[in-house]
């Protein structure tokens, strides 16, 4: 005998918490979405608590009783329980709301009466997000809640087994974290925003942000943050850099010795530490050792508590060294040595802003082979206290976001069984052997552009690398970019060119090719299995939008290229139409980017501001206006008769125009007319 859950279920907890009440409100959500209404009587999900570990859970069928037991020794034992049954008894997917999973509802779903679900520990911790460079969501509503998108990153994260959050960066982290909190999560802090408190210069516009002039004034805002996140589950955070996302003596010129950098921030850190100890003396407490940080830390300059949790970080890239900080890049390796003892943790990137070749809008480009590789590596060095990922926006990189939940949860993966059971469970069966293929073939494509094998390139590649050649052009043609020198060793801008015109090339023809196989792979696709609905229109929002970025953003940068040296060779006509066929390039990725807004995704990446491929297009006009200056001013007549003008009425010059002056788009609009 087994049970039917409906429609009519009767939830009974003993357990009243918030965070437990707002899992059984999805569910019963959940229930709503995938039942049809029935007139059979409904089971009893009945929750209460047994002496388990942490966060654990069991899931016990009472069929004699008519109901489903929930038992769990603490309150995330019983919210991953509830979600555990809206998954495998359900079919709730972890990333239902992200990837547009619809269920064909049914009159009720059945449970074996000898059902038994028992939980596994978790390989880590401490598991969880940081919603860091969060401009997508930022603007964006649904159901016109700004809200609603929040919670949906929490309630996933909580889906997949995480624990912890930073819930955005800045303003945003502050707005979200009494939610994520509600919602059972752990909350941390950004590694520039000690204890998670306000920043200096927002509390203090007028001021130096120097604590060496305004200790009490820090240190009366640190004091701050620990008031008003005491009553919250928080891994508190200790450090102290600039007021960007950048070293403190930055702002602070004086500290230019490491061993004046490494005594004022380990004296700031025990600072902090005793302040949160002495209001909670039990807390857990966490530090960055991430970029310059670490590299005090390997040099022997930071003194810090025993307790803390020391926090190793990625370059953005997948790659356990140091991150590269402009021209900066030492790659130092980022993990501990056997001497280093204590609590050890991570802060892992799928997604990275660096102005320079990372990701944001599209899938992380290096391989999920070279990810678990690395993160095996994290593992074997014990380092299981506690791993914080990178996850921006959610939408593009749920494919990554699953891999590594399920290495948090299990310590290692298969990579073909994951990415099978993946794209099985989100596009259909019949569709796996097509899709997978797209996916396992996403990194062969991408970029090599520096030595080393996580040297590929992301999106910003081929939007902030061009962006930097076009403005140095219009500012001093004469000498290089200095913001490329970590790129290349070109001695000219000319040389800097011609590099990237190389690589640009290159991309152009490999995306290309594997937009060609994306489409093909797009026709073939079969939207016909129960459970599954909308696999085309996942496939067309998800790889095959990132293949159409990913060609047009390198073949419009590619024309860039063709501008500049077009320009350099004082050929104006041929630059001034280059860029304006770059434009266009750049016009029709954020065209496709924004054609992927149906539904509830309206105006998503309306805000995308930081690859910003509408800024390269943006940027492009301007370049057009500056070699047609160059090439057809002051009078701005020569041009129009070019193209205007028939051959034997341009060689006629009584009069020198006949019309009003074309406008640059007027104008290349003519120009593809006569060269396309």
């Amino acid at each position: 005998m087994g049970l039917a859950i409906n429609k009519n279920i009767e939830i009974i907890s003993e357990i009243s918490t918030e965070p437990v009440q707002w899992s059984l409100k999805n569910l019963k959500r959940d229930i709503e979405k995938v039942c049809l209404p029935s007139k059979e009587t409904g089971w009893v999900l009945f929750l209460t608590q047994k002496p388990l570990s942490k966060e654990s859970f069991s899931i016990v069928a009472d069929p004699e009783n008519n109901r489903l037991c929930l038992y769990a020794g603490d309150e995330l034992g019983f919210v991953y329980g509830v979600y555990e049954i809206s998954r495998s008894i359900l079919g709730i997917t972890d990333f239902w709301f992200w990837n547009d999973q619809q269920i064909q509802p049914r009159e009720a779903y059945q449970v074996a009466g000898d059902y038994q679900f028992n939980s596994k520990p978790y390989a880590v911790t401490f598991r969880g997000w940081f919603v860091n460079d969060e401009v997508l969501l930022r603007t964006w509503s649904v159901s016109r809640r700004k809200d609603e998108p929040w919670e949906m990153v929490f309630e996933t994260l909580l889906r997949c087994g995480g624990n912890m959050v930073i819930p955005g960066t800045d303003k945003s982290s502050e707005c979200y974290r009494g939610l994520a909190s509600s919602m059972g999560l752990y909350i941390t802090h950004h590694h520039a925003e000690p204890l998670g408190a306000q920043m200096f210069s927002r509390a203090y516009p007028n001021l130096n942000p120097s604590y060496e002039e305004h200790p009490e004034k820090f240190e009366g805002l640190w004091q701050q943050g620990i008031k008003d996140q005491k009553k919250l589950k928080v891994i508190w955070n200790l450090g102290f850099r600039g007021q960007g996302d950048r070293p403190f003596w930055d702002d602070d010129p004086k500290f230019q010795t490491q061993e004046s950098r490494g005594k004022l921030m380990s004296r700031l850190i025990w600072m902090q530490y005793n302040m949160v100890k002495q209001e909670l003396p039990d807390a857990m407490c966490c530090t960055n050792l991430y970029g310059e940080t670490m590299e005090l830390y390997q040099s022997g300059y930071l003194d810090l508590p025993e307790d803390v949790i020391k926090i190793w970080a990625d370059n953005g890239f997948g790659k356990m060294v140091t991150r590269r900080q402009e021209n900066h890049n030492p790659r130092i390796p980022a993990l501990p040595l056997d001497e280093d003892m204590g609590s050890h943790g991570i802060y892992y990137h799928v997604s990275f802003y660096d102005l320079q070749a990372a990701n944001h809008i599209t899938m992380l480009q290096n391989s999920p082979e070279f990810v678990c590789r690395e993160l095996q590596d994290v593992m074997k060095r014990g380092v299981k206290d506690y791993w914080l990922v990178n996850c921006s926006n959610i939408k593009p990189h749920v494919y990554f976001l699953d891999l590594l939940a399920k290495i948090w949860r299990h310590g290692t993966v298969d990579i073909e069984e994951h990415r099978q059971d993946y794209v099985t469970t989100y596009y259909g069966k019949k569709n796996e052997s097509i899709i997978s293929g797209c996916l396992a073939d996403y990194p062969k494509y991408t970029i090599a552009y520096g030595p080393h094998e996580d040297d590929h390139a992301g999106e910003q590649f081929s939007n902030h690398v061009a962006r930097m050649l076009i403005s140095q052009y219009m500012k001093r043609e004469e000498v290089r970019s200095e913001h490329l020198i970590w790129a290349t060793d070109a001695k000219d801008l000319k040389g800097q060119v011609q590099w990237y015109q190389e690589l640009c090339q290159r991309g152009e023809r490999n995306y290309r090719e594997y937009l060609r196989k994306c489409e093909k792979v797009n026709v073939e696709i079969i939207e016909e299995e129960s459970g599954i609905s909308g696999a085309r229109r996942l496939f067309e929002d998800s790889l095959l939008l990132q293949a159409q970025i990913h060609y047009h953003c390198y073949a419009g940068a590619y024309l860039v290229c063709q501008s500049l040296i077009g320009a350099m060779d004082g050929q104006y006509q041929k630059s001034f139409y280059y860029a304006g066929k770059a434009r266009e390039e750049y016009l029709t990725a954020n065209t496709f980017m924004r054609s992927r807004e149906h539904g509830k995704w309206h105006n998503f990446y309306e805000n995308e501001c930081l690859a910003d491929i509408k800024q390269s297009a943006w940027l492009l006009e301007s370049l057009m206006s500056y070699v047609r200056n160059l090439g057809d001013g002051p009078h701005f007549y020569e041009w129009q008769r070019d193209f205007l003008y028939s051959e034997e009425d341009r060689l006629v010059m009584l009069i020198l125009v006949m019309e009003n002056h074309l406008k640059d788009q007027e104008l290349f609009a003519l120009m593809k007319e006569k060269w396309d």
